[in-house]
């Protein structure tokens, strides 16, 4: 007589297990989608301004290299000096290596990304997986943000200042335009003003924010060294971008005083800063043109030296930036 031997019950998974399993499925699934996801938005933007692309490597053939070289290397500085921004913005030390990687890599995605957005993105979420809480990592970057702004304008008035004939101010900004732009800033204050005072939300959101930033602000300043780095690379940040289009004018030619060139830059960024598009890719462009033809330059000139700042500044760190953010998503850096 043949006897049935009836096989012993599985052990049962842990229900803790199976619930994990599809949520860690689909959290390496997303993982991989944002790890290439960089490279994609490269090629499309790439693609759509190819023919941009393609002029200003034209004109850096016929460029003087050492100072292209001075260019590239200004270029390198501006990472390191963003990465001292982000450092002195914080009471925690970061890890140094992996900010400046970090910086590298968001500058690839704020030319993805409308202008600010992808830096600071980028960032938010590096000082949130280096243990700040999401608010005290938004007002650190709310102070990033304002100490740049702050030494930008600084810097520009001091040159206005020194230079008063760098630009020619009336071919920048037509009489006509005066009054609508003043109009509509002032539309947007009151629109903002009256939102804080209708909506309660909003309100006490905007205000539990100012106290957590003016508490990190106080903090940082309580430390020479934190409040000298926040300061110094908010100086630096500016002056080597700066420096950087002041060399490619030099390579090419442009008879236009490097003083000049340095206002002419800081004065053309202050005015793109409001312009949301991707990286300032086509604003940036436009306004650097129009602040070197105010300070003298040549148009023809003017129009190469800014494509091939341009090539040296965005397009050639875009890949490298690219695969950076990748790798820096896929080893949970950011």
């Amino acid at each position: 007589m043949t006897v049935l031997r009836i096989p012993p019950e599985l052990p049962e998974l842990p229900e803790e297990l199976g619930k994990r399993t599809p949520r860690r499925f689909a959290a390496r699934y997303v993982r991989q989608v944002l790890c290439l996801l960089p490279l994609a938005l490269v090629l499309v933007v790439a693609v759509r301004h190819w023919s941009v692309l393609a002029e200003g490597i034209g004109h850096l053939r016929s460029a003087e290299w050492p100072w292209l070289l001075a260019a590239g290397c200004a270029t390198c500085l501006t990472w390191v000096a963003a990465a001292v921004t982000r450092q002195g913005a914080v009471v925690e030390r970061l890890p140094a290596r992996r900010l400046l990687a970090t910086q590298f890599a968001a500058g690839a995605a704020n030319h993805l990304l409308p202008t600010g957005l992808g830096a600071s993105a980028v960032n938010l979420r590096f000082m949130t997986v280096c243990g700040l809480t999401l608010a005290r990592s938004s007002a650190a970057l709310a102070l990033y943000l304002l100490a740049e702004s702050i030494m930008r304008v600084a810097l520009l008035l001091t040159l206005l200042l020194v230079f008063p004939n760098a630009l020619r101010v009336g071919s920048l900004v037509p009489d006509a335009a005066i009054g609508p732009l003043l109009i509509a800033l002032g539309a947007a204050a009151c629109v903002a003003v009256a939102a804080l005072f209708l909506v309660r939300r909003l309100r006490t959101a905007v205000l539990s924010f100012l106290r957590t930033a003016l508490g990190e602000a106080r903090s940082v300043h309580t430390k020479p060294a934190r409040a000298m780095a926040l300061w110094g690379g908010s100086l630096a940040f500016p002056v080597l971008q700066a420096s950087g289009l002041a060399a490619v004018g030099l390579a090419l030619g442009l008879d236009v005083p490097v003083m000049h060139m340095i206002v002419a830059y800081l004065a053309a960024t202050v005015a793109v800063a409001m312009v949301p598009t991707p990286g300032g890719i086509g604003s940036v462009e436009a306004a650097l043109i129009i602040a070197l033809v105010a300070a003298g330059g040549a148009a023809a000139v003017a129009t190469a030296v800014v494509l091939a700042y341009r090539i040296i500044t965005v397009w050639l760190p875009l890949l490298p930036g690219a695969l950076t953010l990748g790798a820096l998503v896929r080893l949970k850096v950011i």
